[in-house]
């Protein structure tokens, strides 16, 4: 008799998110996996295929959910300078939204990204990539409407920007208090409105 699949593929990739986020691959074992998801373990297997390709699917669902999602909506801004500002805003919001900050999904996969497969790499790396992109083109808007000053470079200041965003999202795990988190935020505003 075929396997009929009884849940929904997404709500339960949903739910390994938050296994793999807490634990990370190699602290996830597949009784977690089980027990946080609520499945058994012939149906993980016939769903998603193996532990590597639902970390996979899990890590590419996340981002889309979060950081290609929200930058999306950003981007729609008209004023860049408040976009760019509005992501920061959102990360020191997530940092402090509860007793255990779990940082990023990416910046925590991307930490022990020599250990990972081809796969995993290519999402971190076009995730990194996506977001420099977003911080270069608001800063380009910027110039054309005379809200950011020409002397800004685009590129470097978008490279500038991503490292405190990794930096903001590392040190939130609690290894600082929430104002150097602010400090780094408003260090990555000065970046776009000095002149």
């Amino acid at each position: 008799m075929p396997w009929e699949k009884t849940f929904d593929l997404d709500e339960a990739t949903d739910k390994a998110i938050q296994v793999f986020w807490k634990k990370g691959y190699e602290g996830t074992s597949m009784a977690d996996l089980i027990d946080g998801m609520q499945i058994n373990k012939g149906s993980l297997y016939n769903a998603f295929g193996s532990k590597q390709e639902l970390f996979d699917r899990a890590l590419l669902r996340y981002d889309q959910k979060t950081r290609a999602t929200f930058v999306a909506d950003l981007s729609q801004w008209e004023d860049p300078v408040a976009a760019i500002n509005a992501f920061f805003e959102r990360l020191l919001d997530e940092a402090q939204s509860g007793p255990e900050s779990l940082g990023c999904f990416i910046i925590n996969t991307a930490q022990d990204l020599p250990n990972q497969t081809p796969e995993v790499v290519n999402i971190v790396r076009a995730s990194l990539s996506e977001l420099e992109e977003f911080f270069e083109t608001m800063i380009a808007r910027g110039h054309d409407s005379g809200r950011i000053s020409a002397d800004v470079q685009a590129r470097p200041t978008a490279q500038a920007l991503l490292s405190m965003v990794v930096g903001l999202r590392l040190l939130s795990r609690g290894a600082v208090d929430p104002s150097t988190l602010t400090s780094i935020k408003d260090s990555a505003m000065r970046l776009v409105t000095s002149s």
